[in-house]
């Protein structure tokens, strides 16, 4: 005789289980940003930064930078304002926040553009200390963003919210993809 009793429970234990993975991998999905998945890619949008900077100490000097912007996207996109804090090892040393004229700063697809100068960008320790990063050979970015998707020369496009951008940009080569310089 056949018991059935406990095969009946360990197959309906096992659809029990199968059954709530779904739900798992769902709410997992609905916790993904879009930025999460930039991320995870590491497709960072900084080409470049260039800082323009004297010597003066003063902690909190204003300086111009611009910065270079990558689209490897087959699809134009327009950047409407970004808000970006740069440092080391959870140190902030730089910080922005640009709103770009209309139509916004477009990026053609597959391209590289330039933002043009930002003026008034915070050196938060001064012209110093932000020279002292030089040597550990890295920057980190953290950047958030508001763009459009799918424009047509900066027009219409889907609106998109980037937010906990992370990139990290190399300050010593002059080939990486992604690097800082600071010009005095």
């Amino acid at each position: 005789m056949v018991c059935v009793g406990p095969l009946f429970a360990v197959v309906s234990g096992l659809l029990a289980f199968a059954s709530a993975i779904p739900t798992k991998i769902e709410n997992r999905a609905s916790e993904l940003s879009i930025g999460d998945i930039i991320n995870a890619l590491s497709l960072g949008f900084f080409a470049h930064i260039n800082v323009s900077t004297t010597f003066d100490p003063l902690p909190t000097n204003p300086v111009p930078i611009d910065f270079d912007l990558t689209n490897l996207l087959p699809v134009e996109l327009t950047f409407d304002n970004i808000q970006a804090e740069a440092g080391v090892n959870g140190e902030t040393f730089i910080t922005f926040n640009q709103t770009f004229p209309e139509p916004g700063l477009v990026l053609p697809p597959l391209s590289t553009v330039n933002s043009g100068t930002v003026d008034n960008v915070l050196l938060v320790n001064g012209t110093v200390e932000t020279l002292g990063i030089i040597p550990l050979g890295f920057l980190d970015l953290l950047i958030n963003a508001s763009i459009r998707a799918i424009t047509v020369n900066g027009d219409l496009g889907i609106p998109i919210a980037l937010n906990g951008l992370n990139q990290r940009l190399s300050l010593r080569s002059k080939s990486s993809h992604s690097r800082f310089s600071i010009h005095y």
